[in-house]
């Protein structure tokens, strides 16, 4: 087998402007099993134990994989991640608070606050990463930037949802921080204290934690929307309300995409740097959202992270036909023609994405 027949990536099957991503299939159906078969009494208690043990094994698995040393590393390009950081923290927010003109005719008041939250939380590392790989991009920055969103989203985005959300829908108060610091950051900061010891087990193990990391998820997202079938929020969602959201969530992630490309141009940020800044700016991640919606809103944490179940898979579409556009771009093109005996690394699909 000749080099470029070995290099040639697989082929997938499915088209390749529709990347579905397959978690997203398994959340569907683990909201119908929610929606079927209820945690409800005793096994409710169970489930929600249980869903607590593993946000915090989550986060703890957060804390052993961020590489301290990179992370300072990229403290160099320190105008990158400022940028990154108002995109997801400043920008995001502002345009989730205009959207409270929509309210009531487009999004219902709790389908608005699922809205609002899914600006407040942090962006992925994972998909970042992988898209921007794509692009041709800087993919360092991409790992430091996301890795610095994730950090700063355990602090910013319980205190942005105490500021924007207030006290009735879920945020702020001090039961709730104290579970923030109880069950995310301290599992966070003992996986840093730890990644000494245990960080060289976790990367041999990568490809099985990762299961662990994705069931974890499906846990919090059954008991989130269990204790939103027993409670009977469900009836407050008609299927025109959600074709609304859906269409909100568009005309955001719309916004943010051009925000982030033309914006960094007029900051004087270089091609690669752009590449970086919009796929790490304009993406929220649901593996940080989700645990934090069932902490801060309780038995309305269904409604809550249905905006951001949604928009997940939406950036996950847009942005793998945007990154290969990109790749292809004629400046792309002809900066790789110039470089001697590149290696050819194959496209990874936007289903094996994570939903960091």
């Amino acid at each position: 087998m000749s080099p470029r027949t070995s290099a040639r990536p697989r082929r997938s099957l499915l088209p390749s402007w529709l990347p579905i991503d397959p978690y997203i299939l398994a959340l569907l159906a683990t909201v119908g099993v929610a929606a079927l078969l209820p945690a409800s009494g005793a096994a409710a208690t169970v489930a929600s134990g249980a869903s607590t043990g593993a946000v915090a094994l989550l986060f703890f698995l957060y804390g052993v994989r961020l590489s301290t040393r990179e992370a300072l590393d990229g403290l160099r390009h320190w105008r990158l991640h400022v940028t990154v950081l108002a995109c997801t923290f400043l920008l995001f927010p502002v345009l989730g608070l205009a959207a409270r003109g929509l309210v009531p005719t487009v999004l219902t008041p709790d389908l608005y606050n699922g809205f609002l939250f899914l600006c407040l939380v942090p962006s992925t590392i994972q998909s970042s990463i992988a898209f921007t790989s794509i692009a041709r991009g800087n993919v360092p920055a991409a790992i430091c930037a996301g890795s610095f969103s994730s950090l700063a989203g355990i602090v910013l985005t319980p205190l942005l949802a105490g500021l924007l959300l207030g006290h009735g829908a879920g945020g702020f108060s001090a039961d709730s921080m104290l579970k923030i610091v109880l069950q995310l950051l301290a599992p966070f900061l003992a996986g840093q204290f730890t990644r000494r010891w245990v960080g060289g087990f976790v990367t041999r193990h990568k490809k099985v934690l990762g299961h662990v990391d994705r069931g974890s998820i499906l846990l919090v997202v059954y008991t989130a929307f269990s204790e939103g079938m027993t409670r009977g929020v469900w009836h407050l969602v008609t299927p025109a309300r959600l074709g609304l959201l859906l269409v909100a969530e568009a005309v955001l992630l719309a916004v943010m995409l051009a925000l982030t490309w033309y914006g960094a141009r007029r900051l004087g940020f270089g091609r690669e740097d752009r590449i970086a800044i919009q796929f790490a700016g304009s993406k929220k991640s649901l593996g940080a959202g989700l645990p934090m919606a069932s902490i801060l809103f309780g038995p309305q944490a269904s409604l809550a992270v249905l905006p951001l179940m949604l928009f997940h898979q939406m950036q996950l579409m847009v942005c793998a036909v945007i990154a290969r556009r990109r790749a292809r771009d004629p400046e792309t093109t002809e900066q790789a023609a110039t470089v001697v005996a590149e290696p050819v690394v194959a496209e990874p699909s936007a289903g094996a994405t994570s939903a960091a």
